[in-house]
């Protein structure tokens, strides 16, 4: 069987801006509920933007030492660091 990659998003956070949730989950492509796991784990460092329940951003740098953690390769991601 043969995988494709896929193209980097269209609606990707600016370069250097943090990254949301949908971003991560497009990157690593599974769905948004699993970054949420990795989040309320404590595995993905992310932080609340917004009042109430907020929404969730996670830093590139954060983002990046998840990826070396767990030994995935930056190149064949669809969003930049």
């Amino acid at each position: 069987m043969q995988h494709e990659l896929t193209a980097p998003a269209l609606t990707q956070a600016p370069e250097g801006e943090p990254l949301r949730v949908k971003d991560i989950a497009g990157a690593l492509r599974v769905d948004s509920t699993t970054v949420y796991r990795e989040i309320t784990a404590g595995r993905l460092e992310a932080y609340r933007v917004g009042s109430g329940r907020g929404t969730f951003r996670v830093s590139r740098t954060a983002f990046a030492a998840y990826l070396a953690d767990r030994g995935i390769p930056t190149s064949e991601l669809a969003v930049t660091l």
